[in-house]
């Protein structure tokens, strides 16, 4: 892949970054270090200042084999076809490996059920996996079967083309039927493992509701994401005081109605296919957890 610069000053991680569809810029950071990118012809680093006109070639290598086992673990799959398909995930399991989930996660099961018809675009720890949802987050998850599908969803996530909606059920009640919240997300400043909204640090993050239904002490809540950071829907309603019930992290530190992890399902998910364009839109329903919190509430009055 060639790249012109069309910036002064600006550093050739966050310029590859910029332009090539896929490539996060951990990921450029990392084919920079491994010598896959030039500038000029010659072999480039990640803090280079560019100048406008200044030639990024970018090569891609051939992905590794990954060194995740396969595990028979039963995934519901909502929809395929020959480019990409979709999982509609259990609350509870993990995506991909990680300390603690070396072999009992979603690209275990991918592995066992679809071991050559994975994209290896993402290297050796996401085969296939073009987004993902945290562990206690339920709902569904695209996952690319060649490198094509990789690139092209993963530029739909890039532009926010793709679109996810989510249902939740948050702790308080709403004086409108149906807001927007517009607040940069980013690391905590003490607590790396959390994320918060950080209007130094944060990057550009919006988030759309509607109320679904009121209860007494409890709102259900649809959330419509326009961007996709880091726990996002679960930073932005604990913001505004409506923090997603069951959330221990970002909201109440007990347990309500028995949920000891958020009460957030990913319901729809739209996109343009890969191969054509066609519009696809998939949804799962409310799963049995969400169905049971839901007849615990009392309806407001």
């Amino acid at each position: 892949m060639i790249f012109i610069a069309d910036m002064v000053g600006e550093r050739l991680d966050a310029f590859v970054a910029r332009v090539a569809d896929g490539l996060t810029r951990s990921a450029v950071q990392r084919l920079i270090e491994e010598g896959y990118v030039n500038r000029n012809g010659k072999p480039a680093k990640k803090n280079d200042k560019l100048n406008i006109g200044d030639e990024i070639a970018v090569t891609l290598p051939e992905a590794k084999p990954v060194d995740i086992a396969p595990k028979d673990i039963p995934l519901e799959i909502v929809y395929e076809d020959e480019d990409v398909l979709v999982i509609n995930k259990p609350k509870g399991l993990v995506v991909h490996p990680a300390a603690g989930h070396q072999d009992d996660t979603l690209v275990n099961g991918l592995l066992y059920s679809h071991a050559d018809q994975l994209s290896g675009i993402n290297g050796e720890l996401r085969p296939g996996i073009v987004h993902r949802i945290d562990k206690d987050t339920s709902g569904l998850l695209a996952v690319a079967k060649n490198d094509l599908a990789h690139t092209v969803l993963a530029s739909q996530l890039k532009d926010h083309s793709m679109a996810r909606t989510y249902e939740a059920v948050v702790c308080g009640s709403f004086k409108e039927d149906s807001g927007t919240v517009d607040a940069p997300i980013g690391r905590h400043p003490t607590d790396r493992k959390k994320m918060c909204v950080n209007e130094r640090n944060g990057k550009d993050a919006v988030t759309h509701w509607e109320v679904v239904a009121r209860y007494r002490g409890y709102t259900h809540v649809r959330c419509r994401l326009e961007t996709g950071r880091t726990h996002q829907i679960r930073v932005h309603m604990a913001s505004i005081g409506h923090p997603i019930l069951g959330d221990t992290v970002y909201g109440r530190k007990k347990p309500e109605l028995g949920q000891t992890s958020q009460c957030l399902h990913a319901g729809v998910l739209c996109f343009a296919h890969p191969r054509d364009g066609h519009p696809v839109m998939v949804m799962a329903d409310l799963p049995a957890y969400f169905k049971e919190v839901l007849r615990k509430l009392t309806p407001a009055e």
